[in-house]
This record gives structure tokens, C-alpha cells and sequence, in this order.
């Protein structure tokens, strides 16, 4: 029984992560913002517990892998792209572009045929077990919850273009999929020299949260972005 019970605990609690991030999904849906990305961070929350579970009961199995990256990209890719859909339905056409406005949501959809891609590399590539190539799905989820969350009015506003929105939707489904490598916030041990960059990216955190508040999590994808270019040279 115990053994039954230590196989089954990590993909158990990657069932939560896709439980959570289906209503994540209904939420972003229903305009829901701040639901949605409460969810989205609760599923985080068990994607990061069920790889950890793995490893500490040496439960790893195909089933599992095959799950996790189900869960994540209903998670991270079909939920943020709920929010995005809503946004654009919300979101003020100017006269000259009114026949979009029934069909340009539809292209939020990118963002979670991106995440799946990221995933399915993800899963194939050997070069990323200590850090990233790309961004990862859960920042990716993250930033579109918090910039809905944060920035609802001004999205809604007259003064933000549809375009913009469908830019932001491109330029994260690119960052996805592309060749950036991106730090790991995994340490191995708490010496500056070893984890200098998450240390810097962590001391930065801290006023863009403080003087934000909740968009702030959108500002620190953006920085995990800039950090990341900036110190590729040193990877």
C-alpha cells in the first residue's frame, strides 16, 4: 500500500495542478481576473510540488511526464489565453477597425498552441536541465495574469490600441519558443558567486512588487526576460 501510495503522490498532485488550472481557465473566461490568476499561481504552486515529490520518492514514470506537460499547458497555455481572449472582447475597437473585433480574439489563442510547443521541446531537449531555453510556460502564465489584473482599466481603455495587445500576444508566443537561455532560480547552495543572477533578479523584485503591487508580477517576467539577455554571455 505505501509503495502504491509513493508511486501515485506526484502524479496525484499534478491532477491538482490541472484541476486548478481548468478553473483558472472558467475564470479567465468569465473576466475573473484576479481568480484566474490565483489559480494560475495554485497551479504553479503543485507543478512545482509534484516534480519535487518525484524526485525526493523516485517516482518517475513516462505516464507522469506525459501528464505534467497535459496539466501545464491547460495551466499555463489554454488559461492564459482565456484571459487574453476576454481582454480583447473587453477591449475598445476604434471605428476604422470595428470588423475585427469579432475575430482578432481568437488570436490569443497563439499563446497556447506556443506553450505547447515549449513544452513538447521542453521534454526533448537535454540542454535545459539546469536552466532554461526560452521562456518557461509558468512566467508566461504569470505575466498575463498579472498585467490583467493590474492594468484591467487601462487595457479597457480607449487609450490602448487591440494592436497592442495582439503584439504582446506575439512577442510572448515567440519568447517561448525561442533560443534565449534563461536562468534557472534553482540553487544549489546560497553562495553569491554560484547564484549571483537570481540573487540579482530577486533583489530586484522587490521594488517593482513594492511599488506596483499586483502588475508587479508582470513587470518581473519582464525583468526575468531583460536579466536573462543581459547575462547570457556569463551562462
Amino acid at each position: 500500500m505505501t509503495h502504491v501510495i509513493k508511486r501515485n503522490l506526484p502524479n496525484t498532485v499534478t491532477c491538482l495542478n490541472l484541476f486548478s488550472g481548468c478553473i483558472a481557465c472558467v475564470m479567465g473566461f468569465q473576466s475573473q481576473y484576479d481568480l484566474a490568476l490565483l489559480f494560475i499561481i495554485l497551479s504553479a504552486v503543485f507543478d512545482f510540488f509534484d516534480g519535487m515529490l518525484a524526485r525526493l520518492l523516485h517516482a518517475h514514470s513516462s505516464i507522469g511526464k506525459d501528464l505534467d506537460s497535459l496539466a501545464d499547458n491547460v495551466s499555463f497555455g489554454v488559461a492564459p489565453s482565456l484571459i487574453a481572449f476576454s481582454i480583447f472582447k473587453e477591449m475598445y475597437y476604434p471605428p476604422s477597425i470595428t470588423f475585427l473585433a469579432s475575430h482578432l480574439p481568437y488570436a490569443a489563442f497563439l499563446v497556447s498552441v506556443f506553450s505547447a510547443l515549449r513544452l513538447a521541446k521542453f521534454n526533448n531537449d537535454t540542454r535545459q536541465t539546469t536552466s532554461f531555453i526560452g521562456l518557461p510556460v509558468p512566467a508566461n502564465a504569470l505575466f498575463w495574469g498579472a498585467l490583467a489584473v493590474g492594468t484591467h482599466s487601462f487595457l479597457i481603455s480607449d487609450f490602448c490600441h487591440p494592436f497592442y495587445l495582439l503584439f504582446l500576444v506575439c512577442l510572448s508566443s515567440w519568447l517561448l519558443v525561442s533560443e534565449i537561455p534563461m536562468f534557472s532560480l534553482k540553487f544549489k547552495n546560497f553562495s553569491w558567486q554560484d547564484n549571483k543572477i537570481s540573487f540579482i533578479f530577486l533583489i530586484g523584485c522587490i521594488p517593482l512588487l513594492a511599488l506596483l503591487g499586483i502588475s508587479g508580477f508582470a513587470s518581473i517576467i519582464v525583468w526575468y526576460v531583460l536579466l536573462s539577455l543581459l547575462t547570457r554571455k556569463e551562462k
